[in-house]
């Protein structure tokens, strides 16, 4: 069928063109019509009506008599192409709608071919702010996915943006046995309804009790009924929001560190056993200046550790423990557990800048 209407278009041309085309005939057969009866000194309401009676065949009477060779001819010629554009302009608009609902049929066909072939994919139900980035995330990582959007308009930029998608409504148990949830490895329900995320996590669980889920929750009473419905992970945007502005205020040099892709995802990694990065810049007087590598790290007793230093815009990667920390150097620093070692870290840092020599 895709072949048929490849080959009908290239003999035929693309219906969109053709009734373009063949509208401009229309409307240039109508002015020019108009213009012949005001020319047989017909006022403009009384040629423009006469002529639309003509061209789409009506059979009123005629507004004035048709009593001269002139208006006969001006009649006769707006008859015989008014009609046989009008006829065309019926075919054309058969066509274009014929086609479109084709390409609609076979696109829907298309796609659902495409999702019944996959399996371990993740299925993300919603398309908003926190489900395009999540979609583009796991694209750029080469994730399978299949997303779940009721909105028409955002089914057409997931399309547009490259990704599988199903219409529909994500608490209904068919939409997810078409998103192929039975043999999806992790479903994300990131709406920002709490009630339907819960639906949708009991849902899933019930029909696939090996799937990883992962909701959102916007109030964080919602955390315990996510869990109780069956998801495994509960992220509260809110909370992770504050708490990365609270990090960028209190470690301003970190926030760069999510600019790149895969060391964003490195972070992710190791912020489920509880590390994280940060960079600390080393300040004129403090103990940290003096010390090299190795005597932080042994001071820190553990708490963090040195993997880089950034000096006058080198990186040095992996720096031995004899390297000695200068003033103004941009340290990073693999840091463990990661809820509360920005506090520590800060406690730290004023330590170092009041010129003691403990972390």
């Amino acid at each position: 069928m895709r072949k048929f209407l490849a080959d009908a278009e290239a003999v035929l041309g693309s219906p969109a063109r053709n009734l373009v085309t063949i509208l401009g005939y229309v409307g240039t057969v109508i002015i020019v019509a108009t213009l012949g009866y005001m020319a047989a000194g017909w006022n403009l309401t009384d040629a423009s009506y006469m002529v639309l009676l003509t061209v789409f065949s009506v059979g009123y009477e005629e507004v004035r008599p048709i009593d001269t060779a002139y208006l006969h001819a001006v009649t006769i010629g707006t008859i015989v192409l008014g009609c046989t554009g009008m006829i065309l302009l019926t075919g054309a608009l058969v066509q274009f709608f014929t086609v479109l609902q084709l390409r609609q049929i076979l696109g829907a066909n298309r796609m659902r071919a495409r999702i019944d072939k996959l399996s371990g994919h993740a299925v993300i139900c919603g398309f908003g702010r926190i489900g395009t980035m999540l979609a583009r995330d796991l694209a750029e990582a080469n994730m399978p996915l299949v997303v779940i959007e009721r909105s028409a308009d955002r089914l057409a930029e997931i399309e547009a943006a490259g990704h599988l998608c199903i219409g529909g409504d994500a608490t209904e148990e068919e939409i997810l046995f078409a998103a192929g949830i039975d043999r999806a490895r992790v479903l994300t329900t990131v709406l920002p309804d709490d009630a339907a995320n819960v639906f949708i996590t009991l849902s899933a669980r019930n029909l696939n009790p090996k799937l990883e889920i992962i909701a959102r929750g916007e109030a964080p009473t919602t955390e315990r009924k996510l869990r109780r419905a069956g998801a495994d992970h509960v992220v509260l945007p809110t909370h992770i929001g504050a708490e990365r502005i609270a990090r960028m205020v209190l470690f301003p040099k970190s926030a760069d560190l999510g600019l790149d892709s895969a060391l964003k995802r490195a972070r992710g990694e190791l912020g489920e056993m509880g590390l994280d990065l940060e960079v600390v810049s080393a300040r004129a007087g403090s103990a940290m200046c003096v010390l090299t590598v190795g005597e932080a790290e042994r001071q820190a007793a553990g708490a963090f550790f040195i993997v880089q230093i950034k000096r006058a815009g080198a990186a040095i990667l992996r720096p031995s423990p004899d390297e000695k920390i200068r003033v103004d150097d941009e340290v990073m620093v693999l840091v463990r557990d990661a809820g509360t070692t920005a506090r520590k870290l800060f406690t730290a840092k004023a330590e170092i800048r009041a010129g003691r020599n403990t972390y």
